[in-house]
Order: C-alpha cells, then sequence, then structure tokens
C-alpha cells in the first residue's frame, strides 16, 4: 500500500501572510515571494510526496524576516528509505521531490558506474536555516532560509566507503573525482542553482543545491558554477554501461510553478 498523502490545510495559505510580517534581527530584510507558497501548495496537493516513515509533515516554521516553511517536511532518507539523509534534512516539498530525483537519476548512476555499487546514505551539512546567503546579514536571504536548499558533504557507499567533497573533489582517486563530477552534472540538470569546489569560497567543501526559480526565469537556464566540463569526467576503467542499465530515469517536466505536472511518483517503504 501507498504512503498516506501528506495533508496540506487550507488554512496554512495564511501563515504565508505571517510570514511575510515577521520581524527579523540579525538577518537580511526580505520579502516573500509569491511564487514560494504556491510551489509548496502544489508540490503537497499532487500527492507526489508521501507520508512514510522517512518522510513525516513537522508543524510550520514561522522565522524572522521571511524566513519559515508553510508545510516542513523532516526527510531522514530517500528513495523509500534506500539512501539515508545524516543527519535528516528539514525542507519544503519541491526539495524533497527534486532530491529524490537527483539520487535516482544522478548519484546513483554515478556510483554504480565508478564503484559497482549504490549510495546507502547522504551527508549534508545545511537544510532549513533562517539566514542571508553565505551567512551575512545584508542582502538577499539564503534559500535554505524556505527549506528550498541543501548542501551535501559527502556520499557513503554500500560498502562503507565515504566519498567526501572536501577531500574527492581535487585529491581523490579516479573513481572519487568521476563520481563527484558526474552527480554534480545531474544536479545542475535537476536544481535550478548548484555551486561546489571552485565557485566561491564558501563552497570548498559542498554542493550548494536550491530550486531558486527566478535564477530561470531570468536566463531559462540553470545556474550552476563551476560549468561542468566533458573533459572532467573520467571513466571508471573497466565501465560498463549494463551497470546502469536497471536505473530508469524519473523524469522532471519543469519548475513547479510552471503550469506543467508534476513527475507521478512517491516517497514510501512500497516502492
Amino acid at each position: 500500500m501507498l504512503g498516506a498523502r501528506i495533508a496540506y490545510p487550507a488554512a496554512l495559505i495564511a501563515v504565508a501572510v505571517f510570514l511575510s510580517s515577521c520581524g527579523g534581527g540579525g538577518v537580511p530584510r526580505d520579502s516573500r515571494a509569491e511564487w514560494r507558497d504556491r510551489a509548496e501548495a502544489k508540490c503537497m496537493a499532487s500527492g507526489n510526496v508521501r507520508a512514510s516513515p522517512y518522510v513525516t509533515q513537522v508543524s510550520s516554521i514561522r522565522g524572522r524576516s521571511a524566513c519559515g516553511i508553510l508545510a516542513p517536511l523532516r526527510v531522514s532518507a530517500a528513495l523509500g528509505g534506500q539512501v539515508q539523509v545524516s543527519p535528516p534534512a528539514t525542507i519544503g516539498c519541491p526539495m524533497t521531490a527534486a532530491l529524490d530525483r537527483w539520487i535516482h537519476n544522478s548519484v546513483q548512476r554515478a556510483a554504480m558506474r565508478q564503484f559497482r555499487q549504490p549510495v546507502v546514505e547522504l551527508k549534508q551539512i545545511s537544510s532549513y536555516s533562517c539566514r542571508g546567503r553565505n551567512g551575512k546579514t545584508t542582502g538577499k536571504l539564503s534559500e535554505h532560509s524556505f527549506g528550498n536548499a541543501l548542501d551535501i558533504a559527502g556520499f557513503k557507499l554500500a560498502d562503507g566507503r565515504t566519498i567526501t567533497v572536501v577531500k574527492g573533489w581535487w585529491r581523490g582517486s579516479r573513481a572519487e573525482k568521476a563520481f563527484l563530477r558526474e552527480a554534480f552534472a545531474g544536479a545542475c540538470r535537476e536544481f535550478y542553482t548548484v555551486l561546489g569546489p571552485g565557485s566561491d569560497r564558501a563552497h570548498y567543501n559542498h554542493f550548494h543545491v536550491d530550486l531558486l526559480v527566478t535564477n530561470v526565469r531570468k536566463s531559462g537556464k540553470h545556474y550552476c558554477r563551476p560549468q561542468p566540463k566533458r573533459d572532467l569526467f573520467v571513466a571508471a576503467e573497466d565501465d560498463d554501461p549494463a551497470s546502469t542499465a536497471s536505473i530508469k530515469p524519473i523524469p522532471f517536466t519543469g519548475p513547479p510553478d510552471s503550469g506543467s505536472q508534476m513527475p507521478a511518483f512517491t516517497l514510501g517503504p512500497s516502492e
């Protein structure tokens, strides 16, 4: 049986007014764009993300300034429990769905290609956090302030090995470098903003991924730094395309507020 559909009471829409009016000290004073609540409501109402032992809805977060999440989700694992998220992340519905697609479509493919085994744990270092971009107290709020971003610092394989961004990106083995670059390139296709080592000083040890819709609207492209280059991908010495043949991609047809349909899939132990 599929997991229960996560509720999205209509009354939560009213919370947006409160979130926008909250005062804030120590964080940038920012406004809450209307698309955020529409994207979250559409994702929750679609039933594509479902309640499970690994994805649970928690109380609305009403942060300072415009910070907050209407219907935050506590995500302790992705892909129906196959990939642990450690520590559990507090993010919104759109990020939960995108995380699942990225791990399935890109991370697991890269792991099977390079190591012949899947990733079983994603190590994240920041999910919801009411703060400015790069921790600044002026300027724009970070997407972390809306549960619309995640910072990933490492990946644990089935045999217990951990591939970290800080060591593996520049000084890792041939397979580790190839895995991280392939996973990063996949993130650039899935998320609207992706920052990693080489983009700036703040992202030397992790991948920052978020769903800032305005980045796509401005240029029609996802903002990805550093930009993936084909010559950075190093195939495993015994690369066998058959190793990833069983991983069928989950399609994505557009931003969650663009009017397109979200991909039909659920999160739960039945997957």
